[in-house]
């Protein structure tokens, strides 16, 4: 993420984009090839078995799982929403640039620089801090950054700035996905973990084209800017609903042992699963 713009940038000024697409190609078929021929992976025992359910029954069985878990509901409803608004700052920024800042290849390149130097760095800082106890308010601290930079790319005029903002979005995200993976790692059952990474690939991969259908045509009659400031506030205050829901604040509690080395989870009756499951 951070070399690729720099190369596509070069290369624009010596290739048509068409050229530049075909590497991805070449790439693809480079990347299938190594899977394919130095990658070897043992089965695992469950693949060995025969196969009982189809995708779809997996996929059915996530949803109800998440469905008979209060805390599940309320997270993944928080992830639908944050991936619509989020929509405009992911896909809209390098339309906006071009449109407010100039089409110079460069500027185009720097965004996408900035924001891979911002991830890196946020990769780091979470190694190095982890986040707070409670995991729930670390995702709290990242939504407000999110939604705060999001609202101020809306209204910087100067393109320096608007790079600075544009790393610190891209800091905020390991600062976000990290404690959200690690909590679905935690309070899901082992058997089940699939499913509902399942689900949750699906919320992702569908919310955010879901948005665009909405925020793509409307950015031909609204300013991205005002789209920016509307979605910054909205994703601002979405981070407030991590904190004020009971049920996501007690399952972002910090996991804890007893002396006979059983895991203390939240109890059934809070909707997090079972009452204790051994370490």
């Amino acid at each position: 993420m951070l070399v690729s713009p720099m190369v596509s940038g070069a290369l624009l000024t010596m290739a048509s984009i068409e050229t530049i697409f075909f590497i991805d190609v070449i790439t693809a078929a480079i990347a299938i090839f190594t899977l394919l021929t130095f990658l070897k992976i043992p089965a695992h025992a469950k693949a060995l078995k025969e196969q009982t359910t189809s995708y779809f029954t997996d996929l059915k069985e996530g949803f109800s799982y998440i469905r008979n878990h209060d805390f599940l509901k309320k997270f993944f409803i928080f992830f639908a929403f944050f991936f619509v608004l989020a929509a405009p700052v992911a896909f809209l920024t390098p339309l906006q640039v071009t449109r407010s800042f100039g089409n110079d290849v460069w500027r185009l390149t720097a965004i996408e620089i900035t924001f891979a130097i911002g991830m890196m760095l946020g990769g780091i800082f979470m190694a190095s801090w982890g986040g707070f106890n409670n995991k729930i308010h670390t995702m709290t601290l990242a939504s407000l950054i999110i939604g705060a930079c999001t609202f101020a790319l809306g209204i910087i005029s100067v393109f320096w700035i608007y790079l600075i903002i544009m790393g610190v979005v891209g800091l905020a995200m390991p600062i976000f996905n990290t404690p959200s993976t690690v909590l679905l790692q935690e309070k899901v059952e082992g058997d089940l973990l699939g499913r509902v990474f399942g689900v949750l690939g699906m919320i992702s991969t569908s919310m955010m084209p879901l948005g665009m259908l909405v925020f793509g045509p409307i950015s031909d009659i609204i300013k991205i800017e005002w789209l920016l400031i509307g979605t910054g506030l909205l994703l601002f205050i979405q981070g407030f609903f991590l904190l004020g829901s009971k049920v996501l604040i007690e399952a972002g509690k910090p996991i804890s042992k007893d002396a006979r080395g059983y895991t203390e989870r939240p109890c059934q009756d809070e909707g997090l699963g079972p009452g204790r499951c051994s370490g």
